[in-house]
This record gives structure tokens, C-alpha cells and sequence, in this order.
């Protein structure tokens, strides 16, 4: 079951979601609007089957995404919950212009609480800036035992490569 806007609240002034930093205007009817951070990763080419990435700030003004480019970058608020699983997808504002988020991870493990590691993939040359409203994240209740999530991804604050290769 998805948690409405006013049940994120409840969860949050319980201490059931952690949201920081908490906007009450980021809250829609059944999600949170969640905000780009102002470095990004970008893949730059393969070395013996490795990828490198070049990280870099985005001008305080604006940036242009080159279309076709997969971008990692993360959100500017931690998010988790130690009670509900969370899901990141991107504001449909944005998948209408042609920019598409977490295009293969969108849950976020319970029991979890970092930055968000995003996958941006423009399908068109697009314009975003620091601390834009990206997307959102919706809270789900768990059904049974919460197991708690061992990967090493929980624990990182920025744009988060792979470690399968």
C-alpha cells in the first residue's frame, strides 16, 4: 500500500521517514518531490573494461544534459525509512520533456538512509540546474519481517558507479 502526502507527514514527525532536509511543500498527494544535487557523475570512456567517470559541479545558473549520455548524480536530501520501502521515480513533468530517472533502481531498501544515487537519461539536449525538482519518492508498507539490507550501496552520499564490473 502507498502512503498518502499527509500519512509521509505523519511518518516523518514519528521518526518513521527521515527526510533531511523536510520541506512541506515538496509533499504531493501520494510522494515527496525530491531535488538534484549539484555533482554529477558522467561516463567518459572504458579502460580495460572499466568504466572511468568524470565528476563535476554544476554551474549555479544552469547545465545542458547532452542527449543519449547516462548521467549518475544523486539527491540532494537524504531519504529512508526504517519502515517502508521506498520508490524514486521522476516528476512526469519531466519524463514529458524526454528526461528519464532511475531507469533500473528505483527501490530504496528499508531500514536505509542516504543521498540517493540517480540515473538521469536525457532523450533530448535539456537544461537543469542545482537543487531542481527532479522527482519524487513514494513510501510503501511492508508486509511481514523487514530484513535488513547488507549491499554495499547503502552506504554511500554521492553518485554511485557500479561495482559489477
Amino acid at each position: 500500500m502507498i502512503l498518502t502526502g499527509s500519512e509521509i507527514l505523519k511518518e516523518v514527525k514519528k521518526g518513521n521517514i527521515m527526510i533531511t532536509p523536510f520541506d512541506d511543500d515538496q509533499i504531493n498527494p501520494n510522494s515527496y518531490n525530491y531535488k538534484l544535487w549539484p555533482y554529477i557523475k558522467t561516463l567518459m570512456e572504458y579502460n580495460n573494461e572499466k568504466p572511468i567517470r568524470n565528476e563535476k559541479k554544476i554551474p549555479p545558473e544552469w547545465m545542458m544534459l547532452e542527449k543519449g549520455k547516462m548521467y549518475l548524480w544523486h539527491t540532494y536530501e537524504k531519504i529512508g525509512s526504517s519502515k517502508h520501502m521506498i520508490s524514486l521515480i521522476w516528476r512526469s513533468s519531466m519524463g514529458r520533456l524526454g528526461l528519464f530517472l532511475q531507469l533500473s533502481a528505483n527501490v530504496g531498501h528499508t531500514g536505509t538512509f542516504h543521498n540517493r544515487t540517480l540515473e538521469i537519461y536525457p532523450t533530448i539536449n535539456i537544461i537543469v540546474y542545482p537543487w531542481m525538482k527532479i522527482g519524487q519518492v513514494s513510501f510503501r508498507s511492508n508486509k511481514w519481517k523487514i530484513e535488513k539490507y547488507t549491499w554495499i550501496y547503502k552506504t554511500f552520499n554521492g553518485p554511485q558507479e557500479s561495482y559489477l564490473l
